[in-house]
């Protein structure tokens, strides 16, 4: 099979992978003269750097060709689908042919299970290491690991790359048995454990003063949500674990897509993407505002409200808590105020020191003042109690339309 036809397949395989980020690489380049390669057509795909830097991405597979029999995934073993695989020598030959044509900045390199975990994991980390010993490439690598490879394989996978990520694929166990059965959450759990020992040390490493260190400086995984009955609450009081537990950069969430001669067992169709959204959201208010899950979702609440953000739902469930004073109210009271954000926050906190606030204030600070008004008193303003009415807030919303299936007819 041509190189340009196996390209083709395998990028297209890799799409369904969304936790290629880049965020958390390190500045490296070559304007030295040495080495390929900076971090900053088929198989690209754009993340973003922490200092807002797109970086391009090679996004494949090895193969997919694969030994397990995950439902969800359109590479499973029982699937009809055109494979192909790639020789380490041959993903190597298109990162730097990329690069030098400016296509590219780096590599996010997954596979199916070929023969094993190990033999897998080995040719992964074999296209890692002959880009970086070899050819001194300085490019942003993402390699995704597998959790049943031997934790020698999966350091090495850390020491070549920037980031490494384990999907975590379902909240559950009990998920996995029916949906996944070859995969075990224990084992994952022990593989991402292992993971965070090292990266501590190399971050310690790394303030003591060996700059030459290269290391991983992060790791991410994906769970892929609506492919069964798990909740938001199942989904959140997961990632919450793997924020505190695991050191864990980033947790994406992937609404379940409907595939090719899709499994019995499976959805027929697609849950709405707000509810990705609305994970997303609630994620942000998890590592950035000071959220608890259990503020966000509970036995009561198990799962988002789809039509409200979670931070707005969250107020209304509190309106006894507001409105709140901008001037006399602490930073963490103010994070909780829908509308406004971290940045508006350390804003208003500098201002009142000097001045009273006003609303023309908010609105120089392009607060959205509709949002916040109910929640917040101003110089100028106090708003009525029956402003917090629930009722009010959703006969505001727009109406809400059904989201529709592409090609209905081919999924079923």
């Amino acid at each position: 099979m041509e190189l340009q036809q196996k390209l083709a397949i395998l990028a297209d395989a890799a799409k369904y992978d969304a936790s290629c980020a880049s965020s958390g690489a390190n500045r490296r380049d070559s304007s030295n003269g040495k080495g390929v390669g900076s971090t900053g057509g088929a198989g690209i795909c754009h993340s973003y750097a922490p200092d807002g830097r797109c970086i391009s991405l090679l996004k494949v597979l090895l193969t997919n060709r694969c030994l397990y029999d995950c439902h969800y995934c359109i590479n499973r073993r029982s699937s009809n689908v055109r494979r192909a695989a790639f020789t380490a020598e041959e993903v190597v030959k298109l990162t730097l042919d990329f690069y030098k044509r400016n296509y590219i900045e780096g590599l996010f390199l997954s596979s199916g299970i070929i023969r094993s975990a190990d033999y897998t994991m080995e040719r992964v980390v074999e296209v890692a290491r002959t880009l970086r010993e070899v050819h001194d490439f300085r490019g942003y690598i993402h390699l995704k690991t597998i959790p049943e490879a031997s934790p020698e394989l999966i350091e090495q996978a850390a020491k070549y790359a920037d980031r490494i990520s384990i999907n975590l694929e379902l909240p559950t166990q009990q998920s996995l048995d029916r949906l996944a059965p070859e995969k075990n959450f224990v084992r994952t759990k022990q593989a991402m454990g292992r993971i965070r020992v090292k990266l501590e040390d190399a971050a310690d490493r790394r303030k003591t003063g060996d700059k030459k260190l290269r290391h991983a400086t992060g790791q991410s995984t994906q769970v892929i949500v609506g492919a069964d009955a798990s909740t938001d609450a199942d989904f959140l009081n997961r990632s919450e674990e793997l924020y505190a537990s695991y050191r864990m950069s980033r947790v994406y969430y992937s609404a379940f897509s409907p595939i090719t001669e899709p499994s019995s067992i499976l959805p027929l169709s697609a849950p709405p993407l707000i509810r990705e959204h609305r994970l997303y959201q609630a994620d942000w208010l998890m590592r950035f505002y000071g959220f608890q899950t259990s503020e966000i979702v509970n036995e009561k609440h198990p799962n988002l409200d789809l039509r409200l953000d979670p931070k707005l739902a969250w107020a209304l469930r509190q309106r006894h808590e507001f409105p709140i004073d901008l001037h006399t109210a602490t930073r963490d009271q103010l994070l909780r105020v829908p509308g406004l954000g971290v940045r508006n926050v350390d804003r208003i906190i500098r201002i009142r020191r000097h001045t009273r606030i006003r609303l023309e204030d908010l609105a120089r600070l392009r607060v959205s003042l509709p949002k916040v008004r109910p929640f917040i008193i101003t110089a100028d303003h106090r708003p009525r109690l029956e402003e917090l009415d629930i009722d009010r807030f959703y006969a505001r919303l727009p109406i809400q339309h059904e989201q529709l299936e592409l090609f209905p007819h081919a999924l079923r």
